[in-house]
């Protein structure tokens, strides 16, 4: 799609107060290594033992978390977990990569997906562990880096971009980065990415080149990546960043777990999940309909709803190919 020029490799990033709290050891710092739970036990760090600790971190007013039987699901102020700012193929992505599209064109959702869609509805409306659309809403999740920023959020799995000034400079908690667990035994860390292109139709492509070539540069383009908060396509710049971006941003907090970020650049999705569908924006609107639904609606059939989608997302496909 163009030269990249910053990347944003995604990951854990937990509430180390809450952990505290809950006497809880934190998530693994490296991808590959094992959690080792409170009894001192060596566990692989999947998406099982991250229910088990988003349930731990899930409290309702009367200071119950989700595996107690007196937890009031009508009254949760704490919430162990959420996929934070992405969509429902960045929430399939989660258990593995995919595509909404086969190798012929047709629609589908890859079992992984399902698989992770259905985990998700379970943590929002059977086990609680996980914000539904109502308490998404709620006053006490409104952080100016939305429901993790306030405070209330044990973890969450976000991009890089999510690491700045804005979503967490004001954070009256302390925070870190941890690796992304894995699902049938692989990890999985979606993946986002600017980059730079000059188009077919340009009228000037000489001098866009020439600006292009300015924005890429070693010399000038970590002024910019520092604006972006992305790590750097460009391996040469790499080593640099990361002390670069903490001292501009983060100068007193000299823990961030950067190595981390690094490492999952090594477990990005392919396909990615923002590839190419038939009809982008119809597409998009139906998946954002099912999203919605999945996350107001108790007591639903989640197979029967994925059915549905794949259903209407090929009647999308088919008159986009016409």
């Amino acid at each position: 799609m163009g030269i990249p020029f910053a990347i944003y490799p995604s990951f854990v990033i937990y509430n180390k107060d809450l952990f505290d709290e809950a006497g809880l050891p934190y998530p693994p710092a490296r991808h590959g290594e094992p959690y080792i739970d409170e009894n001192g036990e060596e566990r692989e760090w999947n998406i099982e033992i991250l229910t088990e600790l988003a349930n731990k971190l899930t409290v309702d007013i009367n200071g119950e978390d989700s595996t107690s039987d007196a937890f009031d699901p009508e009254n949760i102020v704490q919430f162990g977990w959420m996929n934070q700012w992405t969509d429902a193929r960045g929430i399939g992505t989660f258990f593995g990569a995919g595509s909404l599209v086969d190798e012929n064109g047709n629609a589908q959702v890859p079992e992984q997906w399902r698989e992770a869609w259905k985990w998700y509805y379970d943590g929002m409306w059977n086990d609680w562990f996980i914000p539904n659309g109502p308490y998404s809403g709620a006053e006490f999740l409104q952080g100016p880096g939305g429901p993790f920023s306030s405070g209330n959020m044990g973890m969450i799995h976000i991009h890089l971009w999510y690491v700045a000034p804005w979503a967490l400079g004001d954070a009256d908690f302390d925070w870190n980065l941890a690796a992304t667990p894995a699902y049938n035994g692989k990890i999985t860390a979606k993946m986002h990415a600017d980059t730079f292109g000059i188009l077919k139709g340009c009228l000037t492509p000489d001098e866009a080149f020439e600006v292009l070539t300015y924005m890429l540069s070693k010399e000038h383009a970590p002024e910019l990546l520092n604006i972006y908060g992305g790590m750097p396509a460009r391996i040469s710049l790499q080593d640099s960043f990361f002390q670069q971006y903490q001292e501009a941003n983060f100068p007193d907090k000299t823990d961030i777990n950067w190595d981390v970020v690094r490492e999952a650049v090594a477990y990005a999705d392919n396909p990615n999940h923002e590839s190419w569908v038939p009809g982008y924006q119809e597409t998009s609107d139906r998946l954002n309909e099912f999203w919605d639904k999945l996350s107001n609606t108790p007591d639903l059939d989640v197979d029967a709803e994925i059915d549905a989608l794949i259903e209407d997302l090929q009647k999308i496909f088919d008159a986009n190919r016409e």
